[in-house]
Parts: C-alpha cells; structure tokens; sequence
C-alpha cells in the first residue's frame, strides 16, 4: 500500500504542489495524511496516525526531504525507524537516489545513506537559517521604530487633553491619532465611550 505524507510549516502556507504530486504518484487522497506545522520535531497529529497504519512492504512517499522534517538526527532517526523497524520503504520524489524500493544492494544503500544524512543536514541548516533571519527582521524592524506585541492602553485624560485640541482645530485628526497612538477606527470608539460617560461632549 502506498501512503503519501505531506508538511507546510504554517496553516497559511499551502499543500497543494505537495498534494499535486502526490497523486500524480497515484496515491489516493484518503491515503494522504498532512500536517500543518513545523518541522522541528516529530511530534505531529497526522505523522503519528500515519505511523500507526504504515505497515512492512507499504510504501511512505514524500515531495522532499524537508518536508519529512527539518531536524538533523530526528530524519535519520525516523527513516531509520521506518525502513528497518516497520520495514516499509521510502521515496522522496524530488531525490531519486533516495528510493528504498530501489537501490537494495549494499552500495545503493551506503549511497543513500550518505545523501540522506548530508540533505537532513541542508534542511536542519534551512531552519536555522531561517530563524535567524526573523530574528534579524524583527530587530531591523525595532530600529526602524515598529512595535511588537499588544497595543498600549490609552488613558483619558491623555485621550482628552488631546481630542480638546482636535476639537478647538489646534491639530487635525492624523495628529492627535499621532499623539495618542491610535488608529481611525480607535480615535473614535474612545470618543464615543468618553461621550457615553458625560467626560467630554
């Protein structure tokens, strides 16, 4: 029996080149098992049912190894699990080196080996790399003066002191959006709940 496994990172991301290949392999999508999250460990709904119906002479098929995972020792760890604890067999489509259906004599399988380990190691290197590189967004992001988290409480005599300068024409609204630290559609909804507690008129 053949069963495809298919990984993206975020439930925003999409499956659907993965699901496209899959099924051009010929495999039946009640036989698809996916899972939207990341791939840094194996602790995964979908992979866990999967594992537990995959059975000796089944075939697992995945678009890349990334997709598998992007944990260095865990791939090894579960490949390793899978084609010799469970005895079923693995191919990644976008590597053909990497078919355990094939390749069963002694010098297929050190290839395959060696390429599993070096592209687990790319695909751990990816994530890393990728962690990096929101970090360093988030605090080029910081420096340009963008703010993280929840949006700070206004106060109203803070929210007053301003709107009676709106109000008076000292300012216009953009501003005292600016000296509040608010937006349209919070400018006023303050003013209207200030208005409904006879603060201001």
């Amino acid at each position: 029996m053949n069963y495809g496994y298919i990984r993206v990172s975020t439930r925003e991301q999409k499956e659907d080149r993965q699901l496209i290949a899959m099924r051009a392999y010929g495999i039946d999508d009640r036989r698809i098992y996916t899972d939207k999250q990341s791939g840094k460990d194996f602790n995964r709904t979908a992979y866990k049912k999967l594992l537990k119906v995959l059975k000796k002479g089944d075939v697992l098929v995945i678009k890349s190894i990334d997709r598998l995972g992007r944990n260095y020792r865990e791939i090894i760890k579960q490949w390793q699990y899978i084609t010799q604890e469970i005895n079923a067999d693995i191919v990644v489509i976008d590597m053909k080196i990497l078919d355990t259906t094939q390749h069963k004599d002694l010098i297929g399988t050190l290839i395959s080996d060696i390429v599993l380990q070096l592209l687990s190691y790319v695909a751990e290197n990816e994530r890393i790399n990728i962690r990096q590189r929101q970090a360093e967004g988030i605090a080029a992001a910081k420096a340009r003066g963008v703010k993280f988290g929840r949006e700070k409480k206004f106060y109203a005599e803070n929210y007053i002191s301003v709107y009676l300068k709106f109000r008076k024409k000292e300012i216009d609204r953009l501003e005292a959006e600016r000296l509040i630290g608010c937006k349209r559609n919070t400018f006023y909804k303050m003013l209207k709940e200030l208005k409904q507690k006879g603060l201001i008129e």
